[in-house]
């Protein structure tokens, strides 16, 4: 009967052997006479058995020293092997669960398939591309507003201004320089005694009636 599972040994001294898993009952060690042997001083004499429950395999450790691990996780129990698992024993040695395949089925099934043929592969249009944005111009009207700067403040009313007030107290001096005349022109006097002229004639010595 051939066998319907195997261990592949990925990590350990004998990487890349087939063990093929026959037996109802299988004893994983270092022993010579077990149905898994793997000389390693990291596997117990008796480390780990395999017992065959239906379609499936079932394993436990034997209290070995460095224990056993399914899929990194330390068993303490019994637990069901699924293919693609990974059984590791200790550190390095690390052994593949898999469906072994009959040879004689495979090459019985490959004469006996049919030729499919190919699918005819439709060429897919290309993608249309995807228009450039429109480029900016320097004329180009914004979308929002544009804020004015503000109109510069014009210097030629600041100097009217100026003149105005010139003007106003050019205008003051002359009459006050026009008014002192009319009043010393009068040789009498009297002009000094007319207020608030005879204030500024009793500062100068006038003698007012």
């Amino acid at each position: 009967m051939a066998a319907q599972f195997q261990f592949v040994m990925r990590s350990g001294p004998n990487t890349g052997k087939i063990y093929p898993l026959e037996a109802p009952e299988i004893i994983i060690g270092r022993d010579a006479s077990n149905g898994v042997a793997i000389n390693d001083g990291e596997i117990s004499r008796k480390h780990a058995k395999l017992s065959q429950h239906g379609s499936a395999y079932v394993i436990q450790d034997l209290g070995s020293t460095n224990g056993s691990f399914v899929n990194g996780t330390r068993i303490t129990g019994t637990q069901v092997l699924n293919p693609g698992d990974t059984v590791s024993f200790g550190e390095n040695i690390v052994l593949l669960y898999e469906a072994a395949l009959d040879p004689n089925a495979t090459v019985i099934s490959s004469a006996q398939s049919p030729k499919t043929v190919a699918p005819v592969r439709r060429s897919t249009p290309a993608p249309a591309p995807t228009p450039a944005p429109a480029p900016v111009y320097s004329g180009q009207v914004p979308a929002g507003p544009v804020p004015m700067a503000a109109a510069p403040v014009k210097k030629s009313s600041n100097k009217t201004l100026i003149i105005i007030i010139v003007l106003i107290i050019l205008c003051l001096i002359l009459a006050c320089i026009g008014t002192f005349v009319w009043v010393d022109a009068d040789k009498s006097g009297v002009r000094w005694c007319m207020f608030p002229f005879s204030i500024l004639g009793q500062m100068l010595g006038a003698v007012c009636p």
